[in-house]
């Protein structure tokens, strides 16, 4: 990332951002909410904007989109949220990038409905929009979608949840995300799918917004609910390192399985260690990459990309179990992400 020069840097800094830091996306800075100029020489320019620029998920489709943008000769430029749920910060991100001249942007929405309005008229514009990991809503809303299946992670995790009791009565729990949030709904229904449940099964659900604070308080809650509880299902890794804290302080810890999404480095290595029991791996990287991909081909022959494109996802499980396809954590940990 490009610094002001020398002299008193800071009052430089400073004095340059101010004055085009509302309307023009510059290298002023690289905290949440700021427009920075990152990579590629080209003159099209690509737009990536996440939810936050601090979670390891979106470090890494930052990576992948850098990457990317010099391998397919286009500049990117990025922004991100100040925290997740952040709609205004990404309306305000879309609004700079497309008076700055993007070509595309590619977007993980923090909020699926509310961003829509800046979507059209960004592509109203002529600006190729792209969601990536999280759809719009409606998800015709942008061009195209670049995401993990979050059904299919969540059948994966419930295949192998069912096949892994044996038989077993199982006490589910689901440590969810929040209401409403497609991502969530989606794993959460996957899973439940995967199992051959309903929410009728479900001995106790609580949300954690994915963290894992909140994901050990949730495990706690369900404990003092439902003592017998045996299979955990969350949303994230976070939540289920905070469901295995909660179950550890219980004596628990060997005798529930936990099953998560996403293939963090720090999940797998969970799993390696046998806290969490198994994991969907994700791809944020190839999300990104495709993406700023689609939009160089929009700007060199005005194709555009459109409908669902899933980038893929794997079972990671150092257990594995007989009828459900997996790779093992050797495979995780060369593909995880953060």
């Amino acid at each position: 990332m490009s610094r002001i020069s020398r002299l008193p840097s800071s009052m430089l800094r400073v004095a340059a951002c101010t004055g085009i830091a509302a309307l023009t996306l510059t290298a002023c800075g690289s905290g949440s909410g700021s427009g920075t100029a990152n990579a590629g020489s080209g003159s099209v320019k690509v737009g990536l904007i996440t939810k936050t620029d601090t979670n390891p998920f979106f470090v890494k489709m930052k990576e992948g989109a850098e990457k990317a943008a010099k391998d397919n000769g286009v500049q990117l430029v990025t922004a991100a949220g100040k925290f997740d749920g952040d709609n205004a910060g990404q309306v305000t991100a879309v609004e700079n990038m497309v008076a700055s001249g993007v070509k595309g942007i590619l977007i993980t929405p923090s909020d699926s409905k509310a961003i829509v309005p800046a979507i059209e008229k960004a592509k109203a514009k002529g600006v190729l929009v792209i969601a990536l990991d999280t759809p719009t809503d409606p998800e015709s809303a942008a061009d195209a979608l670049f995401a993990t299946d979050n059904l299919k992670a969540g059948e994966l995790i419930g295949e192998y949840a069912k096949a892994a009791m044996k038989g077993k009565t199982a006490k589910i729990a689901a440590l969810d995300l929040a209401p409403g949030v497609s991502v969530g709904v989606q794993r959460h229904n996957g899973f439940l799918k995967g199992f051959g449940a309903t929410d009728k099964d479900v001995a106790c659900a609580q949300d954690t917004g994915g963290d894992q604070s909140k994901g050990q308080t949730a495990m706690e809650n369900c404990l003092q609910k439902e003592p017998g509880i045996n299979v955990v299902y969350t949303i994230n890794e976070p939540a289920a390192l905070g469901a295995y804290t909660a179950l550890k302080a219980k004596g628990r810890e060997k005798d529930v399985l936990i099953v998560s999404v996403d293939g963090g480095c720090t999940g797998t290595k969970a799993v390696k260690d046998g806290k969490i029991a198994a994991t969907s791996q994700q791809y944020p990287l190839k999300m990104a990459a495709e993406g700023v991909k689609a939009v160089a081909t929009y700007a060199k022959d005005g194709k555009k990309a459109s409908g669902y494109t899933d980038t893929g996802v794997t079972l990671i499980t150092d257990k594995a179990q007989d009828g459900v396809t997996s790779k093992d954590t050797a495979y995780g940990l060369d593909n995880c992400w953060g």
